[in-house]
This record gives structure tokens, sequence and C-alpha cells, in this order.
């Protein structure tokens, strides 16, 4: 397996994608969802990004992020925001017993139990204001592209309804930063 190489270019927005591991549909629990959006708050605290878009699929996350500070690491932001998950997840498990915990057991690796793909994800950086509003739409209709939903606003983890003027979703997005493109 590859190591994905990260550019960490000032005035770069980066489009995330990480998955849940093998696959597994751990965001059709809502509790893990909260987890997540928890960790997004923390890490925009701690590293200084805005937030562009998202959606939270059953197994799999996107996110569109634009780092504040001229001297960034993805790689930390990332990390921050997949092991506070995967810790919060597993120490809740490993709380309502066996049964919940096993879902989590790796198959290989060092790691006893796990939350997220092994690897990096992806990540894409973006410089131009098409791209940007390409990669959000492309985020917004994940949900209906996977037949979830009708329309992107109908799915509740997602950005979609905040920039559609439809109400705030369970993360604040920092509209500035477009025009930044």
């Amino acid at each position: 397996m590859g190591i994905i190489k990260r550019f960490n270019n000032a005035g770069h927005a980066h489009e995330l994608t990480f998955s849940c591991y093998h696959r597994r549909r751990h965001f059709e629990n809502r509790l893990y969802c909260t987890y997540l959006c928890r960790a997004i708050s923390e890490s925009r605290a701690r590293y200084d990004f805005d937030l562009l878009a998202y959606v939270f699929m059953f197994n799999h996350v996107h996110l569109l992020i634009y780092p504040r500070s001229d001297v960034h690491d993805i790689s930390l932001m990332l990390k921050s925001i997949k092991q506070s998950v995967g810790r919060r997840v597993i120490r809740a498990a490993r709380l309502a017993g066996e049964a919940r915990l096993k879902q989590f057991r790796a198959t290989t690796g060092s790691q006893s139990f796990r939350f997220w793909q092994v690897g990096g994800g992806y990540d894409r950086n973006i410089v131009e204001r098409n791209t940007l509003r390409y990669v959000m739409r492309y985020i917004h209709n994940n949900p209906v592209r996977a037949g979830l939903v009708a329309r992107p606003e109908l799915w509740e983890w997602s950005s979609y309804r905040d920039w559609a003027g439809l109400g705030q979703g369970h993360l604040t997005i920092d509209r500035e930063s477009v025009s930044l493109l």
C-alpha cells in the first residue's frame, strides 16, 4: 500500500474522503455521526481550518476544508478527526459489551480494533472556484447517487441545506472562505 502524498500549499482547499474499515456502515449509527461532528469541530479549533462542505455517508465521509494558515498539515487535521472518532466509538463499544465490540475487531495489522480503513483516504487540492463548485455538488449529491434520497436536501448529515438556505446542519459552514479561491 502506497503512502499518500499531501500537498500543504497555502490558499488551497482540500477535498478529503475517508472510509470505514472494510466499508462497514458505521454511520447508520447517529451516535457515531455525533462523534464525527464533535471531532471535526475540535480539529477545526485546533488546526484552524474552515469547513466548506461535508456529507457523512453510511460507510464513508467527504469533507471540503480550507486551511486558514499558510503553514498547515492536512495529515494532522485528518488524523485528529479520525483518531478522535475511533477512540470514542471503541470506548463506547467496550462499555456496551463484547457483542458490540466485535464489529470493530481488526483482521490485519497491529491494532486489535479498527473503525477507519487503513490508509490516508483521498486528498485533492483545489485552487479554482469552478472546481470548488463542482466538488461541492459532487459531495452534496452523494446520497442521491447512492439511491438513499431523491434530493440532496433530504439527507440529514450534509451541508447542502446550509448552502441552499434551507436551515442549518449539524456543523457550521464557513461560507466566506469560498470567495478566497
